[in-house]
């Protein structure tokens, strides 16, 4: 399988057969932890007021390319080797991080009228590349849950709570095998709220319900050995 498909079911059952607690044994997987600075487009009245809000983007996944995969077969059940052999990179974030550890931090201090601090978490998203590393361009989607505590001079103070709908565009530049740098735009479709309530969803000129997220991102890549 090239990096520019799908990944088929069979090795989504895979990633659980390799995250499962099946067997004692020790193995050692590469870990890709990702920060950098990000500025975030609350477009509507916030936009208006003031554009450009800034934060962090983290991550952190599990990265088995394909030196990996043929280290460790004997960890693959034989009957889904073949695929994994034609399988460029698989990558995922172990659920109980995507649940602890937020996606983006907004950190955005009030400058001139408003400010605003928050977190988004990903409990859930899928990615599809359409290239290879080590410059990997790739799409994806994912569903979010964001707070953000935003106070103003001009506008209400508004507790955002919202679950939404993200899409996003990402490039990678590989610079060795444990220094990356990735670039990179998030679309984040919310169920609309309206300033200064948590239950109103119109009028949407008064109403958060897309933001915007730009991001540079640094990424150290480090062995970490645990037990399958």
């Amino acid at each position: 399988m090239t990096a520019a498909r799908l990944v088929p079911p069979s090795l989504v059952l895979l990633l659980l057969l390799l995250s499962a607690p099946a067997s004692a044994q020790r193995v050692t997987v590469p870990v890709d932890v990702g920060v950098g600075p990000a500025a975030f487009f609350f477009f509507g009245p916030v936009f208006r007021d003031q554009p450009l809000h800034t934060g962090l983007k983290l991550s952190t996944e599990v990265v088995l390319d394909r030196e990996w995969l043929r280290r460790n077969q004997r960890l693959i059940p034989r009957k889904y080797r073949a695929q994994a052999n034609r399988l460029d990179e698989f990558r995922f974030t172990p659920g109980i991080v995507s649940l602890l550890v937020p996606d983006s931090l907004i950190i955005s201090p009030k400058l001139r009228d408003t400010g605003i601090y928050g977190a988004t978490w990903r409990p859930l998203g899928i990615g599809l590349p359409l290239s290879s590393s080590p410059t990997r361009f790739s799409l994806g989607a994912g569903l979010v849950l964001t707070y953000a505590y935003l106070y103003s001079d001009r506008l209400p103070t508004t507790h955002f709570l919202r679950p939404g709908l993200s899409l996003d565009a990402d490039l990678e530049l590989g610079i060795s095998r444990t220094f990356l740098v990735s670039l990179g735009w998030s679309s984040t479709f919310y169920i609309p709220q309206r300033l200064g309530t948590f239950t109103g969803v119109t009028p949407l000129d008064d109403s958060i319900f897309h933001v915007g997220q730009a991001y540079l991102q640094l990424h150290f890549r480090f062995p970490y050995t645990t037990r399958l």
